[in-house]
């Protein structure tokens, strides 16, 4: 596929999405580095795309002035080729782009003011990992029987016990939850979250024994291992994290283990790194094999040869 356009990431391009759907412009809409990038698949599409744009936002701009009354808020701006600004309700639509995301941040940050960052434990006691009685990892897993238990399975990924450790954890959801919620249906993406949360948070507990640990560094490691993976597996398909990131991380997680293992959850960083590995490669093969497309349904034989020429 073709880059065509690149614009401001608060500019709606649905109606024109649309569009160009109508028109027969097979085309796909991905984030890239904070900007929105129109992709279509010949030449001639590329300077369709760009005259289609111009006549669109002139259009909205006349409907906008149209009633001679009060000014649309949103304006738009061409001054550079490709770039194009909409001012507006910022952050109405940054929610809907990722509305999943949003929900864990806000939730994240209200756990940690009602708790006081962990220091009033029992404020959130609901939120700890259940407590159970088999040493054993299969025992374990075969006592999580209530919707309940399995919900608390989950919810320490909620917990932070520090600014720092907050920031750090909520940035990086931000980063890697993004670019997933939009490229990937919301109900995939909250899987993820889940078996990441999961693996981790029950790796974390079966190591210690006991469920004072919280945070959501298992999950970001998931999160990562999987972006990692369909970077990989799916090329073109618009993920943004480096093989070197992806190192940095490992090595981040190995001097952990060394230097801060008894104030650091390292089985549910690895646990959940791990099954985002996991997840990626399953995801990766199913996209690869079985449907033959890459996230931006282009077919895959036809991105490889891209890629190789």
């Amino acid at each position: 596929m073709i880059r065509a356009v690149s614009v401001d990431i608060t500019l709606d391009l649905s109606q024109f999405s649309q569009q160009l759907t109508l028109a027969g412009i097979s085309h796909r809409v991905v984030e890239e580095s904070g900007q929105q990038a129109i992709w279509v698949y010949s030449n001639n599409d590329v300077q369709v795309v760009k005259l289609q744009l111009a006549h669109w936002l002139k259009s909205s701009l006349r409907q906008t002035n149209a009633g001679g009354s009060t000014p649309n808020p949103s304006v738009f701006s061409a001054a550079e080729p490709g770039k194009l600004w909409q001012k507006g309700n910022f952050a109405y639509q940054e929610f809907w782009r990722c509305p999943l995301t949003w929900l864990l941040v806000i939730t994240c940050i209200g756990v940690a003011l009602v708790s006081g960052m962990g220091s009033n434990t029992s404020s959130v006691r609901y939120l700890f990992y259940p407590l159970l009685a088999d040493a054993s990892i299969f025992g374990l897993l075969a006592e999580i029987d209530s919707f309940s238990i399995a919900l608390r399975t989950l919810t320490p990924m909620l917990l932070h016990f520090s600014e720092l450790h907050l920031i750090f954890n909520l940035l990086w959801l931000w980063y890697f939850g993004r670019q997933l919620e939009n490229k990937i249906a919301w109900w995939k993406f909250a899987l993820l979250i889940t078996v990441t949360a999961f693996v981790g948070n029950t790796a974390q507990y079966w190591q210690l024994g006991y469920n004072n640990f919280g945070g959501m560094s298992g999950v970001i490691y998931g999160l990562m291992g999987f972006v990692w993976t369909l970077s990989k597996g799916l090329p073109f398909s618009g993920f943004f994290i480096s093989t070197r990131m992806f190192i940095a991380f490992v090595v981040g997680l190995v001097f952990m283990e060394l230097f801060a293992s008894s104030s650091i959850a390292t089985a549910a960083h690895v646990g959940g790194l791990l099954s985002g590995l996991v997840v990626g490669v399953i995801f990766a093969a199913y996209y690869r094999f079985v449907r033959n497309v890459d996230l931006l349904g282009r077919p895959i034989s036809e991105g490889d040869n891209d890629r190789d020429s």
